[in-house]
């Protein structure tokens, strides 16, 4: 009985990491999805994918095929993100991080969620 119930919770675990994705994030690390609400752009040139864990306040964007992070990120301005009219505009107005010129998401400002 024990060993059934045992190879029923690894078989769980199993299912469960298959369907994990982690990605790598440009001055974080891997950061697992798993947590995170994805879509995929398909109207933006520049803005590829957008995964957002709205209980953490948690943003990873594909830019060009490389992964960012966004901290403290509140659900209207990625809701604003998603439907504005041109997202790459909304993205460097709004949320973007430029050299020493920290954006108002930056995680060097704010705490990294563990997720």
């Amino acid at each position: 009985m024990k060993r059934s119930i045992l190879a029923a919770a690894i078989l769980a675990a199993m299912a469960i990491s298959a369907k994990a994705e982690t990605v790598d994030v440009k001055y974080q690390g891997p950061v697992d999805l798993g947590r995170f609400e994805c879509n995929s752009i398909s109207r933006s040139s520049f803005i590829m994918r957008v995964c957002y864990a709205a209980a953490q306040r948690y943003m990873v964007i594909n830019l060009d095929g490389t992964y960012y992070h966004h901290c403290a990120i509140d659900a209207g301005t990625v809701r604003g993100l998603m439907s504005a009219d041109s997202m790459g505009r909304y993205y460097n107005a709004n949320i973007r991080s430029r050299g020493s010129a920290r954006g108002p998401f930056d995680c060097r400002d704010h705490p990294v969620p563990r997720m």
